[in-house]
């Protein structure tokens, strides 16, 4: 029995069908163009090989052989996308090999040049193309004149091999590529949230505290004037800005609460969410039980998530109660954030748990909404536990 469930409904061909259909004629034409272009390539495998090799007990061989390796990826890239048009096989580019300076230097830049999986599976694939070429030019067009009426049959057969060897061959390198990207992913958001981050603290100084500073010397440049001719008048507007410095002050608080609370560094996590509780428009149980303290990354992260999720209680959930839990399972630290609301909650509606998701993400951490409509919401984070150096 054949199975199909590895190759997405996309990748698919059609049925073979007894009269030529547009995708087995993009088939036939990429069986006969097989031989042409296996010749090319097995050419070059050849002499980047045997030229390297001999090459290599001197300086230029290793430098020459990282430099045709990643040739040959480009010749990979053709193939791929010859496959993708001809065949309609999808298969996702690799990961480039970084320069010399973002590799850390000339050195470390060849030695993974030289040992780059992809750019020897591209050299074996080149190599074995060439007989595999001869046998399906001939028979691709042979079959033209010969066997047309099982032409179709026959071609998807030889397809189908070229499908399976594309994949095998031309591949990103599994979950190592895999990995590389999600990590690249990953870098990108932590970048992007670190600049948010830096934009949001810029127009709360702007607007806030400094705005209020400004009126503040103002209002005792005023009052320094008035000193000697109205002292009433002055003592009001010492008054007065006395007034406006505790009200920077508190916000000059807030902003570095929201940078990093004081609670959470001398007093841990258990005492920063239950002042963040506190602070919530409806009551709020927390029950948090660790072993010890995380890394003060997962710490600051375990905070904001929690943090945001209760202001979502507040503005949102139209709830009487919420909790929230903390524990450590193995190598993991789980958070849950529960309210009796209204539910309905989405990733996508603007409360900014898309943001949550992305910056969990970028530390391998996973973080789940169940928010039926009318039932309350429940919020599960999973973060990984890093203890404190």
């Amino acid at each position: 029995m054949t199975t199909t469930h590895d190759l997405p409904d996309n990748d698919r061909p059609p049925p073979v069908r007894a009269v030529f259909s547009a995708v087995t004629w993009k088939e036939i034409a990429y069986l006969v163009s097989n031989l042409p272009l296996a010749m090319v390539g097995f050419l070059y495998a050849v002499v980047m090989v045997v030229g390297t090799g001999g090459l290599s007990v001197t300086a230029i061989g290793l430098p020459l052989l990282a430099c045709g390796l990643w040739f040959s990826r480009q010749l990979g890239r053709l193939d791929r996308a010859r496959a993708r048009s001809l065949l309609g096989v999808r298969v996702d580019e690799p990961t480039p090999i970084p320069g010399p300076r973002r590799a850390g230097g000339f050195f470390p830049w060849l030695w993974t040049s030289i040992k780059d999986p992809v750019g020897w599976r591209t050299v074996l694939y080149q190599l074995v193309r060439l007989p595999w070429g001869v046998l399906t030019f001939t028979v691709a067009l042979a079959g033209l004149f010969v066997l047309w009426p099982v032409l179709p049959y026959l071609v998807r057969m030889l397809a189908n091999a070229d499908r399976a060897m594309v994949r095998g061959l031309l591949s990103p390198s599994d979950d190592l590529e895999r990995r590389i990207a999600e990590l690249e992913s990953d870098r990108g958001v932590v970048v992007d949230t670190a600049a948010a981050d830096l934009r949001r603290i810029e127009r709360d100084l702007h607007d806030g505290a400094q705005a209020r500073l400004v009126a503040l010397a103002m209002g005792l440049g005023l009052a320094k004037e008035k000193l000697l001719e109205d002292p009433e008048g002055a003592a009001a507007m010492v008054d007065e800005a006395h007034g406006e410095v505790k009200l920077a002050l508190q916000e000059l608080r807030d902003l570095a609460r929201g940078i990093h609370p004081a609670v959470l560094t001398d007093r841990g996590l258990d005492a920063a969410l239950s002042s963040v509780a506190a602070r919530c428009v409806v009551p709020v149980k927390v029950a948090v039980d660790l072993p010890a303290r995380p890394a003060e990354a997962i710490e600051g992260i375990s905070y904001f998530v929690v943090s945001e999720l209760l202001q979502n209680v507040s503005k949102h959930a139209q709830a009487r109660g919420a909790s929230v839990e903390v524990w450590r399972a193995g190598e993991r630290l789980l958070i849950r954030v529960s309210d009796d609301g209204r539910g309905g909650a989405r990733m996508s509606g603007g409360t900014g748990m898309a943001g949550l998701a992305e910056r969990l993400g970028a530390v391998d951490g996973v973080f789940v909404v169940d928010s039926p409509e009318g039932a309350g919401t429940v919020v599960t984070a999973e973060l990984p536990w890093r203890g404190r150096g």
